[in-house]
């Protein structure tokens, strides 16, 4: 079996989705996945299908797709489909601004402005609006109706009335024209044109279609994102030597070198040197892991402290870094699969209104009217149904609401991600980053009897001041904090994995694990016997214990932990009222999260799982029939935020996660997640009040149009208040609210 994956062109919403992997699924041998946030399928054959016939089936069921390419050159190209929209709209808005203001302005009706309507019209409809058409006949040719069926639809329908009126009705003799008034009267309707209609429909449905487009093309960038994350050049050794290279000259079983502060260019084996390396992009675990000679390490993630040679022993797509990227597309296959609420509607609403269409023109030939009359109520049946309003309903409270959640540290990504907010049932949070700060701090100083805190943190932090490891530079700050101005220290020695030791006003002082202090050469009757209890309570919580002894004595033991955010509780307790169940999900070791959890009111914990364990878990969860958020920080997150059902990225994590999750919280405060998750269903219901106004007030006409009383005015002036409603009903969100 082999994988190839294809990037198609023209589809509009999520059921061209399914539809194209429906086809591809019925080749035999073929399975496939097709992504409409990303405009990817992911395809699975056997030897007796060729990438061709996959490519000729797309395009049989009127999509493009195309065979992957590693032209590099070609990826600014990414942006087109929203670029093409972007340049749509701008030659549409200019061109359709002047249509409109003629048609509802009668000062403006110059003799044979009608003309002038069509000219600036018609590039509107045809060339402007192609997207819609070719998408509507797509979906005919399907025997399926969706949005694009029901503009295509109104707006060809009045552009074609319009030039009916104009060449063979009496609406292009000069000196015509449209008076502002509401009345309802019969006519044949040979003298009426909806050129502002056809254009500005065409136009605001563009300018809703650009605003999503802008959303949807971000979802490839978490992809993009790992890839910026690891090296791009390695420094070798060869003969000897060392020699500076890209990355992808690198071969398994070269050996390389990587300094202090370096990313590890891939996965392998340290062959040589000892040092720290924080892992936390994988892990989870906030704590750098201490390696040596033997030990794996991971590519992109960072060298504390030490030089080190490791020998490659996996490169490219065999990386962890890769497979991780493999797992966050994976599950964004699996995730972008929900159908735009609007395309849902027009699928039961264009088939009426067709039918209703088709029953006026019937009624009124059955009735004895002219041919002229019962087209001309037919065809404004037609016209009156295809609400503009439709195009905004969703851009419009999308941009407000983001806008509103930008001010309070909350981005949403698309439209899409609404759909999650209001089902979801069960939170789950990472522990790192997300519930506790991500960064060492000295929580408690337990002294020997007869020894003062403030001392002990002054003689710890002075020696500490010469690392650069994270538990040293938690105790330093600390010790600056409490005690201030900190004394040099002399003969300072950095002993790997253990601790470290010097001199500070004349005293031998070491700080460290408990095994240093209690080497053979500390007096018996000097090791902390007396601290012992108090390391364990703290190493059984999770926590670090650093024992700080001066002269061959213990003196104290400073517990460092990741510390918890002041308003993590809060924010548990507000999820809570919204009816969600809090798990918290994690790299770090089970007596840590224990710890955290129950310190902020979680129950359930899942610890100690990597990157393809948590995407696991929230499948699990997924399975036994609940609705999954995911709120995370970190590369070992993103994949787990692309699966669950609604991804939440705290704003001070990786980018990856930031693009992985739908929601991104810029505040790096946890109460931001259930204002997020307010807010998002708020803007839902928003967006569903906008969809039922923006049918509604066009719907409210439709009796006028099939009894052939409708007249220019009423069509323009439903379109127009329609959409008014639209906006400023969208506009109420910029009073949201969080709560404190």
């Amino acid at each position: 079996m082999s994988t190839i994956e294809l990037s198609i062109d023209g589809m509009t919403c999520a059921s061209c989705a399914n539809r194209i992997e429906r086809k591809l699924n019925k080749i035999d041998g073929v399975t496939a996945t097709v992504n409409f946030a990303t405009e990817k399928a992911r395809v699975t054959y056997g030897d007796d299908v060729t990438p061709e016939e996959l490519v000729g089936t797309v395009e049989k069921a009127g999509y493009q797709a195309h065979l992957p390419t590693h032209d590099t050159s070609a990826e600014p190209a990414e942006d087109e489909p929203a670029a093409s929209l972007r340049r749509r709209l701008l030659i549409a808005l200019a061109l359709t601004v002047p249509v409109i203001a003629m048609a509802m302005v009668p000062a403006l009706q110059f003799p044979n402005w009608q003309w002038l309507s069509l000219t600036l019209a018609a590039p509107v409809v045809v060339w402007a609006g192609w997207p819609f058409h070719h998408a509507a006949w797509v979906n005919l040719r399907h025997r399926t109706a969706t949005m694009d069926t029901l503009i295509s639809m109104g707006t060809l329908a009045a552009f074609g009335w319009s030039i009916y009126a104009l060449f063979w009705g009496t609406a292009g003799v000069t000196g015509m024209t449209h008076p502002f008034e509401l009345t309802i009267s019969r006519t044949d309707g040979s003298g009426n044109i909806y050129l502002e209609v056809a254009a500005g429909v065409t136009t605001f449905v563009l300018a809703g279609r650009y605003f999503e487009a802008r959303a949807k093309r971000r979802a490839g960038a978490a992809l993009r994102a790992l890839l910026e994350l690891g090296a791009k050049d390695v420094v070798v050794l060869r003969n000897g030597a060392e020699q500076r290279i890209p990355l992808d000259q690198l071969t398994v079983g070269d050996q390389f070198v990587v300094r202090p502060g370096e990313k590890i260019a891939t996965d392998g084996v340290v062959v040589q040197g000892n040092s720290a390396v924080d892992a936390s992009m994988l892990t989870g675990e906030p704590l750098p892991v201490d390696v040596g000679p033997g030990d794996q390490v991971v590519g992109a993630t960072i060298n504390v402290d030490g030089r080190l040679v490791v020998r490659a022993n996996r490169i490219g797509s065999d990386t962890a870094l890769a497979q991780i990227a493999r797992l966050v597309e994976n599950a964004q296959n699996e995730k972008a699969r929900t159908q735009r609420l609007a395309d849902r509607i027009s699928g039961v609403f264009v088939p009426i209104v067709i039918a209703l269409a088709g029953a006026t023109l019937g009624f009124w030939l059955a009735t004895g009217e002219s041919a002229a009359t019962a087209f001309t109520a037919a065809v404004a049946v037609l016209i009156i149904a295809c609400p503009c309003a439709l195009g905004l309903a969703t851009p419009t409270a999308l941009m407000v609401g983001t806008g509103r959640g930008a001010q309070l540290g909350i981005l949403i990504k698309g439209p899409e991600v609404l759909e999650s907010t209001r089902r979801i049932d069960t939170i789950v949070l990472d522990k790192t980053g997300t519930v506790t700060t991500g960064t060492m701090s000295l929580l408690d100083v337990i002294t020997a009897d007869g020894e003062e805190p403030d001392r002990v943190l002054r003689m710890a932090g002075a020696l500490e001041n010469n690392s650069e490891h994270p538990i040293a530079k938690a105790i330093t700050a600390a010790a600056r904090d409490k005690v201030g101005d900190l004394p040099a220290a002399e003969d300072f020695t950095n002993l790997r994995g253990l601790g470290v030791q010097g001199t500070v006003d004349g005293h031998a002082v070491v700080v460290g694990r408990q095994r240093l202090v209690s080497a053979p050469d500390t007096r018996p009757d000097t090791r902390p016997d007396t601290l012992g209890p108090a390391m364990q309570q703290a190493e059984a919580e999770g926590r670090t214990a650093v024992v700080v002894a001066w002269d061959g004595t213990p003196r104290g033991v400073l517990v460092v932990a990741d510390a918890i955010k002041p308003t993590s509780a809060d924010a548990v307790a507000q999820l809570r009222a919204l009816g969600l169940t809090p798990i918290m999900l994690t790299g770090d070791n089970k007596a840590a999260a224990n710890t955290v959890a129950r310190q902020v009111g979680i129950d359930e914990v899942i610890a100690e799982v990597l990157p393809q364990e948590k995407v696991e878990a929230v499948k699990r969860l997924q399975a036994e029939g609940k609705v999954v958020a995911m709120v995370g920080d970190g590369v070992n997150d993103a994949a787990a935020l692309a699966q669950a059902d609604l991804g939440l990225a705290m704003g001070s994590g990786t980018d990856v996660a930031i693009e992985a999750g739908d929601l991104t919280l810029v505040r790096d405060d946890l109460r931001a997640v259930p204002d997020a998750i307010r807010l998002s269903r708020k803007t839902l219901a928003t967006i569903k009040g906008n969809l039922f106004w923006a049918f509604a007030y066009n719907v409210a006409a439709l009796p006028l149009a099939a009894a052939g009383l409708l007249n220019p005015m009423i069509a323009g002036a439903a379109m127009a208040f329609s959409s008014v409603f639209v906006v400023s009903n969208s506009l109420r969100l910029r009073h949201f609210t969080p709560s404190r």
